[in-house]
């Protein structure tokens, strides 16, 4: 539990260190389109058409066509990257899954529409306790009420048999053939795609950090240009 712990305070200051180095990688690329001789700041209000508000419109183009196309092509290295690993069959993936959501929550979701909601309750069901999701990965659990994220639910696969195959593996729906699709995922040791995510786990803090900023300032922009 230990090791887990040092290792989520080791990604934490690392994400610190790359939000910073990504934040001012950002603001250098939107002062070089800074119009010349201007002294206004980005997030100041400005006068419809001006050279201020101008600045602006080019900044969210460049957050949102540029930038955020780049994002997306690395995000998508890494999940191509993906393929050169392979499950090994620990089954924790699908002896204990994680939800924000409760069961009832995610029926109303997939009543909604929802693809992913629709997905996970066909495959999962909930433990009656957490105590029976606790001896699958205790670690896990011991991580979480130590940051006090009590508001998680716990499920796992009943068509998984006792030697831990999937009894409908040629019928899984698609978020378990896509698992893990977030490279910042806790793993286990056992999982087979564990080096996978710590090997792209630098690039991974780095594009969440890009993604985070870039939020911020289009959200900020957004409402000063109304």
């Amino acid at each position: 539990m230990a090791e887990l712990n040092d290792k989520i305070a080791d990604i934490r200051k690392e994400y610190r260190n790359i939000f910073q180095v990504s934040a001012e990688a950002i603001n250098n690329r939107i002062e070089k389109i800074k119009p010349q001789n201007f002294k206004g700041e980005l997030l100041n209000k400005y006068a419809a058409n001006s050279t201020g508000q101008n600045w602006q419109k080019a900044t969210i183009k460049l957050l949102n066509e540029d930038i955020s196309k780049e994002i997306y092509r690395k995000l998508n290295e890494i999940m191509a990257y993906r393929n050169e690993y392979k499950c090994v069959g620990c089954a924790t993936c699908c002896n204990l899954a994680c939800s924000e959501f409760s069961p009832s929550e995610l029926k109303e979701k997939a009543d909604n529409g929802d693809i992913f909601a629709t997905q996970f309750l066909s495959v999962f069901i909930p433990y009656e306790t957490k105590e029976e999701a606790r001896k699958i990965y205790p670690e896990y659990i011991e991580l979480l009420e130590e940051n006090d994220e009590t508001d998680v639910y716990f499920y796992h696969c009943p068509k998984l048999t006792k030697d831990n195959r999937c009894s409908d593996y040629e019928n899984r729906p698609q978020i378990c053939r896509d698992f893990p699709d977030n490279p910042l995922s806790i793993l286990p040791k056992s999982c087979g795609y564990k080096n996978w995510k710590d090997e792209i786990e630098p690039i991974a803090l780095m594009l969440h950090a890009m993604i985070e900023i870039v939020e911020y300032y289009t959200k900020e922009l957004t409402v000063l240009l109304k």
